[in-house]
């Protein structure tokens, strides 16, 4: 178990656990807002919270959002463990109609997670040759094709 410094700064009820085995704390914006459709709006939460290192915040939709349209363009967000700003959240309207939240409605939620420890190592790409594999550099769908898209 960890323990998640947290400070509340919004007029809304400090996030919790709903229950025992949720994997995340919901979020709730702190303003009302029109989200037109193919735009972003940025939203407050006035929460601030210590996330231990070693760990990081992934920010993430909540489910009942995606039924009126909305995303996160560029979820699951990370909160890095040295950040100590308000979190905020970008939702994005995709689908008609246009989005409206209210203050106090919760819209997204954090779900903490364990990092392992890295260490990046630069090598030459007759280095990086000498790891290919069957999938090499193929993406978006490649492993499905049967194709070797292999190459630097």
């Amino acid at each position: 178990m960890i323990f998640i410094k947290i400070l509340n700064t919004s007029k809304n009820p400090t996030p919790k656990f709903h229950t025992e085995e949720s994997a995340g704390f919901d979020l709730a914006v702190t303003e009302d807002a029109v989200i037109p459709i193919g735009t972003t709006k940025i939203l407050g939460t006035g929460i601030h919270i210590i996330i231990p290192k070693g760990y990081e915040g992934q920010l993430r939709l909540r489910s009942s959002m995606c039924k009126r349209g909305c995303v996160i363009p560029n979820s699951p967000g990370t909160i890095d463990s040295d950040y100590r700003g308000e979190l905020k959240i970008a939702l994005s309207c995709i689908s008609p109609p246009n989005t409206t939240v209210k203050a106090g409605e919760r819209i997204a939620q954090l779900v903490l997670s364990k990092l392992p420890t890295a260490i990046l190592q630069e090598v030459t790409a007759a280095e990086f040759i000498e790891e290919e594999t069957f999938r090499g550099s193929g993406g978006f769908g490649s492993t499905g094709s049967g194709i070797n898209m292999t190459g630097l």
